[in-house]
């Protein structure tokens, strides 16, 4: 399959739409964007596994990465991509999370042989699973010279406006422990459930923090988003399980994430399952503000986690910005509009050109 990169925006996005390429299986879609990008002489082109990653080489002052990622979540009666030229819109599977991104990025990549900035373009494969196979983060570890730049821009749907770093993510099981015994002689034993209604109450009496970044006001929330136990109905339970997920600022490394979490549930059991960084929004780096600029100036904090903490392990800066409304990722009625396309391709363009 070919991609035509002279192709308008849209047009563009509907044929990345069209090839289909659900997590593990971008390889035809990858195949299609390292062959376009190849025709391109005044990019070098590297391709992992099914990650492509284009770079231009013109001794700039900056460089800026500009990426997305090639996959989506499974189809869902939502393929070939349909117009709706009445309402301005484009519906199809990725459309919003995130090809018409993945268009945008094209697009510059086409048309901006001398930018202002030196420019890397990465399209990445493997972000809508397990963050193993994550294209992006196996860069960072295995090519992180491929990736060194001065700002970064992921261009996950933000309603075509920025969102700057995000927040990072921890998950923890806080677990009470007690003894069997015949719920019809109770007192013979120790309800773990009973005893786990103090980190419930710990959890309804939290104050979340509200730090202000870059002039950003981030919200931190320690949540209850599970909980499991009993035996049968006619046992005393001996362990419950409070599943809890914690969305810390990004000012807050893991391992100080950790350690409040283990502090606030201090006297239970603890284990931490899943722990992830945020991302500073560096909106004090030149290219960052000229970029902001460049947008009108209006900047929201990022509340949720994305793929712009794997810049900021390198030590880069980075904002979320691209078309879509991210309430509409992953939904059958998926769907991206023609303004939100034309206007983040528009505005990059003037600030590159």
């Amino acid at each position: 399959m070919q991609l035509d990169l002279a192709a308008d925006v849209v047009t563009l996005t509907e044929q990345l739409v069209n090839i289909e390429s659900v997590s593990h299986h971008e390889q035809v879609l990858a195949d299609a964007v390292e062959a376009a990008l190849r025709e391109l002489p005044h990019l070098s082109v590297v391709r992992r596994g099914h990650t492509v990653v284009a770079r231009t080489d013109l001794g700039r002052g900056e460089r800026v990465v500009i990426a997305g990622h090639l996959d989506t979540v499974p189809v869902n009666d939502n393929l070939p991509a349909r117009r709706d030229d009445s309402a301005g819109i484009l519906h199809g599977l990725g459309t919003c999370d995130m090809k018409g991104g993945d268009a945008v990025i094209l697009k510059l990549a086409a048309d901006l042989p001398e930018p202002s900035r030196d420019l890397t373009f990465v399209l990445y494969e493997a972000e809508e699973v397990e963050s193993t196979f994550n294209g992006l983060r196996k860069l960072t570890e295995s090519d992180p010279d491929l990736l060194q730049a001065d700002f970064a821009i992921l261009m996950e749907p933000s309603n075509a406006g920025v969102e700057a770093g995000c927040q990072g993510t921890l998950r923890a099981e806080v677990r009470t422990s007690g003894e069997r015994a015949h719920s019809a002689r109770s007192w013979q034993g120790v309800n773990a459930i009973h005893a786990a209604a103090e980190v419930l109450n710990r959890l309804a009496g939290y104050e979340p923090r509200r730090p202000e970044l870059d002039g950003l006001t981030y919200h931190e929330g320690l949540n209850a988003v599970g909980i499991r136990g009993g035996v049968a109905g006619n046992v005393v339970p001996d362990e419950c399980v409070v599943e809890v997920n914690f969305r810390f600022a990004p000012d807050r490394s893991t391992a100080e994430a950790e350690a409040f979490v283990r502090d606030f549930f201090d006297g239970f059991d603890v284990t931490i399952t899943d722990l992830a960084p945020g991302a500073m929004p560096g909106l004090d780096r030149p290219a960052a503000k000229a970029f902001v600029e460049s947008v009108g100036g209006e900047v929201n904090p990022k509340f949720g986690w994305t793929d712009v903490a794997q810049f900021t392990q390198l030590g880069i800066p980075a904002v979320n910005y691209g078309p879509g409304d991210p309430l509409f990722a992953h939904k059958q009625d998926e769907h991206v509009p023609v303004e939100h396309l034309t206007r983040c391709e528009q505005t990059l363009k003037e600030w590159l050109a």
